[in-house]
């Protein structure tokens, strides 16, 4: 089994900019990655600092892990299934892999993120990050005064719709499976003249360029838009190594961690991004992956001290 100073299980946004970190200290460091994800899926992210046109998730992770290479950091193509804490604190960890592989490393941080719930629609994911949107503190500007359809379900949908209303007044609910919704919470779909339609989607209607054009539903009804927006609910939040090292999480299992650190309640363990309490920004993963990088470094030369002065021989 190799050993690492450092692994990092996600190679989306967070923990690309924690690899990044940690190479400029130096530390031999392992981003094992599954190569699917929330910034996989996203054609373009159109709030971020120097990008005024967008740029893709793809293209971010492209450049981060060239910068990340160039630091000396190593990659792995590998699901991580199993984590292991090797004892007491300091000891390390044991990740092993789909592939039947094995990664050992003193620190390990987390950023394994979430995957929102998207029914396979055809077309669907061609408009992501292009013209259909997920978060509406990223991409609320982009449906101003545009006819909006939300594809959603029961209260979720909804509620994505009424957190809408401020941006455009050209709003329809789509309520695919036709889940139930909350009594006053169609009252004020009512109250804000959103268009309330409970039947299932058949496809997305888009052009190849992912622009969208609206819906079909079960029932063979085309309604046209020029914008959409997601909220299907029930999102997996990738957090279940987190529990497997004992690591503490809220009831909707986001990893809880130290404000200033990012450490987890396990000692070593950090968390960032998504997979954290989080506000599902690239900017914010960016933020927590180069906090976390930078108290795993003053973990590292906390150990290697400690090492030296027990007269143990640590890697130069």
């Amino acid at each position: 089994m190799e050993q690492y100073d450092s692994m990092i299980v996600g190679g989306g946004i967070a923990g690309l900019q924690a690899a990044i970190q940690l190479g400029r200290y130096e530390h031999r460091v392992l981003v094992i990655d599954a190569g699917y994800g929330r910034s996989t899926l996203c054609k373009s992210y159109h709030n971020l600092l120097g990008w005024p046109d967008g740029v893709s998730g793809e293209e971010l992770r492209r450049l981060g892990r060239l910068q990340a290479e160039k630091l000396g950091v190593t990659f792995a193509k590998d699901e991580v299934v199993q984590a292991v804490n090797k004892g007491k604190p300091g000891d390390g960890f044991e990740l092993w892999g789909k592939s039947g592989k094995g990664y050992e490393a003193p620190t390990l941080l987390l950023a394994t993120g979430l995957l929102d719930r998207i029914p396979e629609l055809p077309n669907l994911k061609n408009c992501l990050g292009l013209t259909v949107y997920v978060c509406p503190d990223c991409d609320g500007y982009e449906i101003k005064n545009k006819q909006t359809i939300v594809m959603g379900s029961g209260d979720s949908g909804a509620g994505m719709a009424l957190t809408l209303s401020t941006r455009t007044d050209k709003l329809t609910y789509v309520n695919h499976e036709q889940k139930a919704v909350k009594s006053e919470l169609l009252a004020k779909l009512k109250d804000k003249r959103i268009t309330y339609v409970a039947e299932d989607i058949r496809e997305v209607m888009a052009e190849t360029n992912g622009l969208f054009r609206g819906v079909v539903l079960a029932n063979g009804e085309r309604i046209g838009a020029e914008r959409g927006f997601i909220a299907f609910g029930g999102n997996e939040v990738k957090s279940d190594l987190a529990r497997q090292l004992g690591a503490e999480r809220m009831e909707n299992r986001h990893i809880v961690t130290d404000p200033r650190s990012k450490m987890t309640s396990v000692p070593f363990v950090w968390a960032a991004g998504d997979v954290g309490v989080h506000a599902e920004q690239v900017t914010i993963a960016m933020g927590e992956g180069a906090q976390a990088a930078i108290w795993m470094n003053k973990a590292l030369l906390m150990l290697k001290e400690e090492a030296n002065i027990h007269g143990v021989v640590v890697r130069s």
